[in-house]
């Protein structure tokens, strides 16, 4: 098979993809930890009609348990603590009992203190760690004082002071801040601040709930809300009802998303995100996109302040869904498919005004907004700097800058600071360690080829070739495997993904002599995985809310459709 052949092949199998909505939905994995916790969810409101889709759901955990006891959060990912001990939680409260090979593989990663272990792993960031706790302590495997409280009733504050309150939460998890932290401090002895705010409170948990029933369209956390509404009390009973609308919506979305197999997806789709991804790839190419997905991407544009973030109207979120929140990643994708549009009637000298100008103003603006003050761009929220995904990060801060190039804006005073960071977080070994995208094959977790290989498409872009960009050039270089292709680090096993995008961000400068030669090794690897089906061999690489794992079936596609067109000539 040719590099062409290929192109060819990836871009029929990334077009064949594409729904009768007329644009991609993509496919997210099935998740053991979304499963857990839907089904702890769906028994604790002890609905007779649920019964079944229980036993579905814990068969189909019983089916993906892996040999050393664990559970991935997806079943190609290898075992972690946390999934694990949410699935030994679910058997506990449904009356399956101990899984005894889950319980030895527990113990020798967390020792006898469960408690202790779990906030080891995730330290000060108690968005994950406190309801992992919390689901624990209903199913009896921690003791509810060892559950640290959260400030709940700082949620009655007004929005605009949350990033100097310095929440242990980020922006996005408000909902589990308020139902979590509310079944901690009831289960502990509610306070009277908690007792004064709880109605409050709730309405507020009411308020940010989305039509669709799902908080971010996210399985774990809707039922992250679910299960603490259900536990308030030892009767589970709930007075308010504020909560009971909660939770009768947040158990329909639950009950939708369980797939046939028994098992639940972590999140609903990234529709926005894949298609716009996909456009772009298909641009590459040289492939038309319809006006009529450009006109579904500009018409999701967020015409609102947002409830969840109060973030201004004119970003994307990453899907069409209700329960979606506008963020820099998206947004710089859609920007960049919309630009398309605008300049393919450039060069086809069409004199017709572009009918995305205003959205694309409108999202330009939204961007350069969301930038902050160190230069970098975060994911959802301006100045919410404590927590990992709330601060700036490189990955979206290279499509940040990308975004404001094809729009016009290359030669901004907002491209300037946000190239300024890109440098100050570069590290001594050329490389840059993207936010959203981590590997299960690396010690620390990460990806600095997913993360150099972002930031790099960015220089390239500018045409910029200064130290920064030729120390990633380099270790770009020193990171290619024997066979010509590329893991997420240096020694790591060359995978379809991570190959893509090193050969992607290396086009830009493939007149260079030492990476002409690489790229054609490269693409020759590439080449390789497109005859042995590795266009359908996703692999978990997405590190999503915290230390929570995800595979997407159109990001091989997607990326290797990029990577070969670039390479092209």
């Amino acid at each position: 098979m040719t590099a062409q052949e290929a192109l060819n092949h990836a871009v029929k199998m990334l077009l064949a993809e594409m729904g009768p909505e007329g644009h991609w939905q993509g496919r997210l994995s099935s998740s053991a930890l979304a499963g857990a916790l839907a089904i702890i969810a769906l028994h604790l409101n002890g609905n007779s009609g649920d019964r079944e889709r229980i036993d579905k759901g814990c068969q189909w955990l019983e089916r993906t348990q892996r040999e050393d006891g664990g559970w991935g959060d997806c079943p190609k990912s290898i075992s972690n603590p946390s999934t694990t001990i949410l699935v030994l939680s679910a058997f506990r409260i449904t009356g399956r009992g101990d899984n005894s090979r889950a319980a030895a593989y527990l113990h020798k990663i967390l020792g006898d203190d469960i408690a202790a272990g779990i906030r080891r792993i995730y330290g000060d960031d108690h968005t994950f760690s406190v309801p992992i706790l919390m689901t624990c302590a209903a199913a009896g495997l921690v003791s509810w004082d060892q559950v640290p409280r959260l400030p709940y009733p700082l949620a009655v504050m007004p929005q605009r002071l949350y990033k100097t309150l310095r929440l242990q939460v980020v922006s996005y998890a408000m909902p589990a801040l308020i139902a979590v932290g509310l079944v901690i401090d009831k289960r502990r002895g509610q306070s009277l601040l908690g007792a004064f705010v709880e109605k409050k409170a709730l309405r507020i948990l009411e308020k940010l709930q989305p039509e669709s029933g799902g908080f971010l369209e996210a399985v774990p956390l809707t039922a992250f809300v679910a299960l603490s509404l259900l536990s308030m009390n030892s009767s589970g009973s709930l007075c308010s009802g504020s909560a009971l609308k909660v939770l009768e919506h947040a158990l329909s979305f639950l009950r939708t998303l369980q797939r046939p197999d028994g098992s639940w997806p972590i999140d609903t789709n990234l529709a926005i995100w894949v298609t716009s991804c996909a456009v772009n790839a298909l641009s590459s190419a040289g492939v038309e996109t319809p006006a009529s997905i450009l006109e579904w991407l500009a018409g999701n544009q967020m015409q609102r302040v947002h409830p969840f973030t109060n973030a201004e109207p004119g970003g994307w979120g990453w899907t069409d869904l209700s329960g979606s929140v506008p963020d820099g990643d998206d947004t710089s994708s859609v920007l960049l498919a919309l630009s398309v549009n605008a300049a393919r009637a450039t060069a086809n000298s069409v004199h017709t005004n572009d009918p995305f100008l205003s959205y694309r103003k409108k999202g330009l603006r939204w961007l350069t907004n969301l930038q902050n003050a160190d230069g970098g761009w975060p994911p959802f929220c301006k100045g919410w700097g404590k927590l990992p995904f709330d601060r700036s990060c490189t990955d979206i801060t290279a499509h940040a800058l990308r975004a404001l190039l094809a729009n016009g804006q290359g030669d901004s005073i907002s491209v300037a600071r946000g190239f300024r960071f890109l440098e100050k977080m570069q590290h001594e070994d050329g490389s840059w360690t993207p936010l959203w995208f981590g590997s299960q094959q690396t010690p620390d977790l990460r990806n600095p080829v997913f993360g150099t290989a972002r930031v790099l498409m960015a220089f390239g872009e500018f045409n910029r070739t200064e130290r920064a960009c030729e120390s990633g050039i380099n270790y770009l270089l020193s990171s290619q495997n024997e066979d010509g292709g590329w893991g997420a680090a240096c020694g790591v096993a060359s995978m379809i993904q991570e190959t893509a995008l090193a050969v992607s961000a290396l086009s830009f400068f493939r007149k260079q002599g030492k990476v002409s030669a690489v790229i054609l090794k490269g693409i020759g690897r590439l080449t390789k995985f497109v005859e042995q089906n590795g266009l359908s061999d996703e692999q978990p690489i997405g590190l999503y809310f915290e230390k929570l794992w995800y595979s997407e079936r159109l990001y091989p596609m997607i990326w290797t459709v990029q990577a070969l067109a670039q390479c092209k000539g």
